[in-house]
């Protein structure tokens, strides 16, 4: 021990070391996870500076830095220069959201499904395609001029959602999460950082953990990611890339100006960093705006996933990516994905090229405005965001009710919603929020019932 004796010391965290442990910085990485786990350190809670741990502990401070570092890859803490290491704010939370089974007697409110309503056009277009005399060709291989048709289809399904891309651009992937776990894999290693909105897209978050990539929350503006913000963390923090969702944000239900829209990808461009676009809820929008790909293509991975605007068990999701990405990306798909299946891309293709796609998505868009009259009617008294196409909502709680808080009760009643702690990336305050799937219950009637526990449960506690 030092000549200090730190007994009078306002150290918010002190550990008890084995001077034997090796590697120490493990040890104490370890030491941390668990004091956290355990609740002895609560998320928000401000660490000892590196080097006044380092003195307290009689150890180096490059110790200190390497067990700090292993925790905020795992998400467990967030450095911001200039303020200090923090326990993150979800640092406990529980980013998977799906469950491995729907739990009996719960309203499910959660998972961002879209109506099942319009999958009937899925299944007339696939038995047809069954009935075929050579059928069996969809359960090889693909061949590259299936593909190159399919690509084809891809490109415009793209235009729909508001950005022109060449066929020579485009990838296949498994879902729209595989994909952004590839772009992750692809194009980062172990230890980069990247920037997100505050609160983001769960499978992102776990994404980056599992490839110990770090998420850095980026500040908004006006409830988007703010240009000068983005461009201060690019100097600050070394971003390697952005991650964004311009329309219907999950969880937030914001839906990002042209304007911001422009001056991201103008930041993007001059500082060099790579953009994914999840562009999940493009299509969905009855008012097209340009992508963020159209105001910096040769930096953004644009990402259209078929499963929240056409179905989920598609597991389909269209990658249009810069030539300069394409190869450490299709090595990335290629070792998470294998290949796609080409039953199910031959049945995507077939659907956007007869046009049957928007038939799926008018009706999915008709059902949801339909949902959401529902909402607006039950939870007039409330602040939801979210407009009549979204198929989630992001409802604003009293001041002393936490998101997490909500989330317990209203499971306790009967109803699966989302904590905003689940979203929330690093040191970012949580909203006093919950994110309410509108399209999850299987008939408008379930939604209803669900709404209305949900609203007493409000009045109970505002």
């Amino acid at each position: 021990m030092s000549i200090n004796s730190f007994e009078d010391f306002p150290m918010s965290w002190k550990p008890v070391i084995d001077q034997g442990a090796k590697p120490m910085y493990r040890f104490l990485a370890n030491q941390l996870e668990q004091d956290i786990v355990k609740g002895l350190l609560l998320p928000g809670t401000r660490l000892p500076p590196q080097r006044e741990l380092a003195d307290f502990l009689d150890i180096n401070v490059s110790t200190i830095s390497k067990a700090f570092k292993v925790c905020e890859l795992k998400g467990l803490l967030s450095a911001t220069v200039g303020s200090g290491t923090f326990v993150s704010f979800d640092a406990l939370s529980n980013a998977y959201l799906l469950s491995d089974r729907k739990t009996p007697n719960v309203i499910e409110l959660g998972a961002t499904l879209p109506e099942p309503g319009s999958y009937e056009s899925l299944a007339v277009q696939l038995r047809s395609m069954v009935n075929e005399p050579d059928i069996v060709k969809w359960f090889g291989y693909s061949r590259p001029n299936d593909m190159l048709w399919q690509k084809d289809a891809a490109v415009k399904l793209m235009e729909r959602g508001g950005y022109d891309t060449e066929i020579d651009s485009i990838l296949f992937s498994n879902g729209g999460q595989n994909a952004i776990t590839a772009a992750l894999a692809g194009l980062c290693k172990h230890g980069d950082k990247v920037g997100a909105d505050p609160h983001t897209y769960p499978g992102l978050k776990t994404a980056a953990a599992m490839l110990g990539i770090q998420l850095v929350p980026i500040r908004q503006r006006d409830r988007e990611m703010d240009a000068q913000a983005l461009a201060d963390a690019c100097r600050s923090d070394n971003l390697k890339g952005i991650y964004l969702i311009p329309d219907h944000h999950n969880p937030t239900t914001h839906r990002m100006s042209l304007a911001r829209r422009k001056a991201l990808a103008k930041v993007a461009r001059e500082q060099n960093i790579f953009i994914i676009e999840d562009a999940t809820y493009h299509l969905m929008c009855p008012k097209r705006l340009p992508a963020v790909a159209t105001f910096a293509p040769d930096q953004t991975i644009h990402i259209a996933s078929l499963s929240k605007t056409a179905a989920p068990g598609l597991r389909l999701a269209y990658v249009s990516v810069p030539e300069r990405y394409r190869k450490s990306l299709s090595n990335a798909l290629y070792n998470i994905n294998i290949s796609v299946s080409p039953l199910m891309a031959e049945l995507a293709a077939r659907m956007i090229v007869s046009g049957n796609i928007d038939t799926i998505i008018e009706s999915h868009r008709k059902n949801t405005i339909a949902r959401n009259k529902r909402v607006n009617q039950i939870l007039s008294n409330y602040h939801c965001h979210g407009d009549e196409t979204s198929i989630f909502r992001w409802i604003q709680l009293s001041a002393g009710i936490s998101g997490a808080s909500f989330e317990r009760l209203a499971l306790e009643r009967g109803v699966q919603v989302y904590a905003a702690e689940r979203f929330t990336v690093g040191n970012s305050l949580p909203e006093n929020a919950v994110r309410m799937s509108v399209c999850a219950p299987e008939t408008i009637e379930e939604l209803a019932r669900g709404l209305v526990i949900l609203e007493k449960l409000l009045k109970t506690l505002s």
